[in-house]
């Protein structure tokens, strides 16, 4: 990729280390530089300490799930928050899809495969460019 995407930085908010890995080597693999939480309250203190380009956010995380790390960002990050890629492995229905939608954001259902990844990181970085 081009030095603009090595340029980067992604925060994926994660707890299960198999998609923290997978993650972290395709987005690496396309430049990006990466950091992991493994829930929304390390996110919430990373995002306050460094600044990124956009989240990767697990819906479905311990100790502060996405939907509370989101409200979060609206509050104290607010260009950050519109940035968000959420992910979940729960069938999206009712108060998840609700969510979703309201919040504008993309969405990559779990399981994904690398290719899925990268096609939903290359759209939000389109979007950022708007």
């Amino acid at each position: 990729m081009t030095d603009y995407v090595s340029k980067k930085r992604i925060l994926v908010v994660e707890d299960e280390p198999v998609i923290s890995s997978v993650c972290l080597r395709v987005l690496t693999d396309e430049g990006f530089e990466v950091e992991i939480a493994v829930n929304g309250r390390v996110a919430e203190d990373m995002i306050g300490k460094n600044n990124y380009d956009f989240c990767l956010i697990d819906i479905r995380t311990p100790v502060m799930n996405g939907k509370e790390l989101f409200e979060y960002m609206k509050e104290n990050h607010s260009e950050l928050a519109k940035h968000v890629i959420f992910t979940t492995g729960d069938l999206i229905g009712g108060d998840t899809q609700s969510f979703v939608e309201g919040t504008g954001c993309l969405f990559l259902p779990k399981p994904f495969a690398p290719q899925e990844l990268r096609t939903v990181v290359r759209k939000a970085l389109r979007q950022l460019d708007k």
